[in-house]
């Protein structure tokens, strides 16, 4: 019988960065959430809808939550983040942006490994994260 092809696999020094620094983001910004969220609930910092007024928004569409509540569009909430409703958005830019990290952090040590393609690789795909998030394509979710 043949040997198990899987048992020879090992992840990499760039798979091991990747997953680390992936499971530290993912728990600092867990953190910050639940910190957040305690400060929404118990009212530690004042929202900017009130928690009564939220259910009258719940069925819209975004854009007319947007526009009925004058809230800015895309990344416009960062200058609303002194409200406890978008303070909790930190964490999530800060979740979705770890990706972006990960490839950062292990771009330098896979250029170390003599791994050029796959350097230029990491930091392309953080270049493409970065654009996306950004929204200057007009593509975002808001």
């Amino acid at each position: 019988m043949a040997d198990n092809p899987h048992k020879s696999l090992q992840a990499g020094p760039e798979q091991i960065l990747y997953a680390k620094v992936l499971e530290k983001g993912m728990y600092f910004g867990l953190l910050l959430l639940i910190i957040t969220y305690v400060i929404y609930v118990f009212g530690i910092v004042k929202p900017y809808v009130p928690l009564a007024d939220v259910p009258k928004y719940w069925s819209m569409p975004v854009s007319q939550y947007l526009h009925d509540a004058n809230i800015p569009h895309g990344w416009g909430w960062i200058s609303m983040v002194y409200f406890s409703d978008f303070l909790n958005f930190i964490p999530v830019a800060m979740l979705a942006g770890v990706t972006i990290i990960c490839f950062l952090c292990t771009a330098p040590v896979l250029f170390r490994q003599n791994d050029k393609l796959y350097g230029v690789l990491a930091l392309v795909e953080a270049a493409i994260l970065c654009v996306a998030a950004s929204g200057i394509l007009g593509t975002g979710g808001h």
